[in-house]
């Protein structure tokens, strides 16, 4: 089947079974290996990706339901000159990152939550990030880094990646 989508601002047309998932797609196809397999039944969100504006687990979507769409991956995460964006840096200086398996499924689900409220308290980024499990942080520093870089982002006036 063909399947076209954008993909991190980019037109990706290609051919897949329509039984593949999304993230089989994006991993074993597109070789974009930051959406990672964890439980596979939507309920960890190491898949995650940014859907139409929305995060989504990418595990638990057909690939033709992109046709059309839009999709960005922790690939597409980036700052203007494609370094790391602000969000994935605060995640490095808050100590968010620890083993890295759910860190790319965690900066997406983040990321589409401070597109849609760049001004969130703490409880709101708990219940942003509740789909997306860590085994190693304990949360506190993922919403340190959170928050944290919305509060910079409001002081530049700038969105700090995509």
């Amino acid at each position: 089947m063909r399947i076209a989508f954008t993909l991190n601002e980019r037109a990706v047309e290609l051919e897949a079974p329509a039984n593949v998932t999304l993230l089989q797609l994006l991993r074993e196809y597109l070789g974009l290996t930051g959406s990672k397999p964890g439980c596979e039944i939507g309920e960890c969100g190491a898949c995650s990706v940014i859907l139409d504006g929305r995060v989504v687990n990418s595990c638990q979507l057909l690939a033709p339901q992109v046709q059309g769409r839009s999709v960005v991956t922790i690939e597409g995460l980036r700052a203007p000159d494609g370094g790391p964006s602000d969000l994935q840096q605060a995640f490095v200086e808050y100590g968010a990152v620890q083993c890295g398996y759910c860190t790319p499924g965690m900066v997406v689900a983040a990321q589409a939550f401070l597109n849609r409220n760049p001004d969130p308290s703490r409880d709101e980024i708990r219940a942003a990030i509740a789909g997306n499990l860590c085994r190693c942080t304990g949360y506190q520093q993922i919403v340190d880094a959170v928050e944290a870089t919305a509060a910079r982002r409001r002081s530049s006036g700038g969105g700090g990646g995509q």
